[in-house]
Formats: structure tokens, sequence, C-alpha cells
């Protein structure tokens, strides 16, 4: 039998470039297929990673009770320096609780090319123990701004897809100037502020002596539980403290989840398309070598191995259609940098990711949707009677 089945297989695929026309209905169609997937979830994925990688397991994040993100939450200075003071806190570079206080101020920019309909940034008034507790950002042009001082650093993420925001520029927000000093990286969603001194963003914005959130580093992943009873349990403060990575995670689940179900739903109406475009081409092909089979199955050949032979044929054009479509997907949309708003109605930029999972992902649904769409024709072809069939012209 296995003999069999290699036999009229060859003796299929052989045949293809004689039938290249209709065999390219298969192929485009699941390129198109996977590509459209794989780009879908390349894009949620570069997404999440983004701001994923901006969480560390040594950071937690303390935030207004019940605010749910950094935009909605605020507290004044006195509860920072409660915050300060709670255990579990690692000491700094100076010998003091390793924490910074960071006030969100939201601003607006134009994105290159464009002169009106300015998109939402994020400036970030942060103290100087921010850098330390962000060991990943370093500066890549120019310096660090001065305290005190109307000066600001801006990521490389908002440097590249933003205008006005190269080293030496001004940015204008809410009636003052702000010089740009730097440009720094960080390989995350910090690529997606602009960071200033903490005080001098207060002053600038009227916001007294407030915070939007506490940042501090842990003496261990452990003591994050240690702190939160602390911090929870004092009755002077009304505030949650969370994991960073857990807190930036959850700033992406909305947009996963949206990704993940349009790219559910476009993948089943293409591959629908796809199913019935293979059905058409292995009905015709099948078709056309109607008088073959039949002269295969009078000589002694089985159905079993003129089913197998057939279903081989419709998957070898699926994964051909798949590794066709994730190629493109990986060309066209791998690194691609876009930016999206994020949990805090900001503009972050990040990079689509084509993963060898999401591949693998295409390339399985390419021969599945191949497999489905090959079946019934593969079926007609092993049951055809064999008197009737080589009387067919």
């Amino acid at each position: 039998m296995l003999s069999q089945i290699v036999a009229i297989t060859g003796l299929n695929l052989r045949s293809v470039p004689q039938r290249w026309g209709p065999s390219l209905v298969i192929v485009i169609g699941l390129a198109g297929v996977v590509a459209v997937f794989t780009a879908l979830l390349a894009m949620a994925q570069g997404f999440q990673t983004t701001l994923q990688d901006a969480g560390r397991a040594d950071n937690a994040i303390i935030l207004r009770g019940g605010s749910g993100a950094e935009l909605n939450s605020g507290f004044g200075g006195d509860t920072a320096d409660l915050i300060r003071l709670g255990p579990g806190i690692r000491k700094g570079a100076d010998g003091r609780p390793l924490a910074s206080g960071e006030l969100i101020v939201i601003s607006e920019l134009l994105k290159k090319g464009e002169t009106r309909n300015g998109a939402n940034v994020t400036l970030r008034g942060v103290e100087p123990a921010a850098f330390e507790l962000r060991p990943q950002l370093r500066i890549v042009e120019g310096r660090k701004f001065e305290p005190g001082l109307r000066e600001i650093i801006v990521g490389t993420g908002i440097a590249r897809q933003f205008a006005g925001a190269g080293v030496g520029e001004t940015i204008r927000m809410r009636g003052s100037d702000w010089t740009v000093v730097g440009h720094f990286e960080s390989g995350d969603a910090n690529d997606s502020e602009m960071w200033t001194d903490a005080g001098t963003a207060q002053s600038a914005f009227n916001r007294g002596n407030g915070f939007s959130a506490v940042r501090v580093g842990l003496e261990s992943p452990a003591a994050l539980d240690t702190l939160k009873a602390a911090l929870t349990s004092d009755p002077r403060l009304t505030v949650e403290v969370l994991d960073e990575r857990e807190y930036y995670s959850a700033q992406t689940k909305q947009f996963r989840q949206t990704i993940s179900v349009l790219a559910g739903v476009v993948t089943f109406i293409m591959a629908l398309g796809a199913i019935f475009a293979a059905l058409n081409t292995m009905y015709a092909a099948v078709a056309t070598r109607t008088r073959e089979i039949a002269t295969l199955r009078a000589i002694g050949f089985g159905a079993l191995p003129v089913l197998v032979s057939v279903m081989i044929e419709a998957i070898v054009l699926a994964a051909i259609g798949g590794l066709v479509g994730a190629g493109l997907a990986w060309l066209l949309f791998d690194n691609l940098s876009v930016s999206t708003l994020g949990q805090n109605f900001t503009q972050v930029v990040f990079a689509f990711q084509v993963s060898g999972a999401l591949v693998l992902a295409g390339f399985v649904i390419a021969v599945l949707i191949g497999s489905i769409g090959g079946l019934l024709p593969a079926i007609r072809a092993a049951r055809m009677k064999v008197t009737t069939a080589l009387r067919e012209q």
C-alpha cells in the first residue's frame, strides 16, 4: 500500500506544473490567510512585549487605591514620603530607600510629515532614583536633564515618529517651552515617553508636590507581599501595591484581546474562502484525471492510496502557500515600528514581532485548511466507479 501511495503521489505532484494556474488558487489563497493571521498576532505580540519588558520582578509601583493606571492616580508628597518608609524597599546607591515619585502629564506632538491633528504623548516627571530603577535605560545622544531647568530627554521611539523631538529642539507644552537635551533608549515602553525632573514638572504644571505614582526597588521579589501588607494596612494610606510586571501586563490585556478576536474572525472568514478555493481546485484536478485514476484502479491500485495521494497533493500546495504567507509576513512586518494608543490614552511606539511560534501556527493553519479542502475531492476520487470513469472523455 505504501508503494502505491508513493507512486500515485509522485505522479500527481509531477503533473502540478501542467495545472499550475488552478494550483496557484490554493497557494495564493492560503498565503493571504497566513500573512494576515501572522501580521495581526505579530502586532499584538510586539505591543505586549514592549510593555512587559518595561517591568522588573524586583520593582513595585504604588498607585492611589482603585485607580488602576498612572494617569488616573494621584496623591500628595506626604503620602509619597510615607510610602518610601515601607518595609522591603532596598537602599539605593546613596544609602536612601530606592524610590522615585513620578508625575504623568499628557502632552501633544505632531507626527513627522503632519501639520495638524497632533497625538498624545507621555511626559514623565521623575526623581533621580528613576534611572537606578531602570538600569536598561541609557542616554544614546546628548545628556540628562538638569533639575530645576525646563529640559527634557526623549525616548528613541518618540524621536523616530514625532517632529520637533531632536536634540537641541524646543517643544512647547501648555504654554511653556522645553528644550530637548538628550535621547534615551531602553528597548521597552519607556522609549515612548519624554522625561524631565519631577519638581520642575510639578511647578510648571501647577501640581503642587503631588505625584501620579511611586516606583520602588524591592529587596527581593518576595518582599512585595511584605510591602503590600504594610502599606495597605496603614490607615493613613489608600494605595494599591503592584508588581511592576503585572501592572504592565494588565495594560496590554484589552489590546491583546481585541487583536486576538480580530485575528480569529478575519482568519476564519478568509479560511472559509480558502477552503472553497481548495475544494474547487482539487475537484477540478480529480475531474481532469478521471480516466487516469480509473486506469490505476483497474490495474490494481487500491482506493485508499488514491485518497491519500489526493490529500497529500492538497496539503503540499497548502504548505507552500503557508510558507509563502509566513515569509511575506516576516519580510513586510517583522520589526516594523508603529504607534498606537496605550492605556493612558497616549502613544506607545512598538515593533511587530514575527516569532517562530507565529510562523509555525500559521503553517499549521494552512495545512489544516488544505486537508479540509482536499478531503471531499479525495473521497470522490477513491469512490469513483472504474467502469464509468473509463468511459468518460
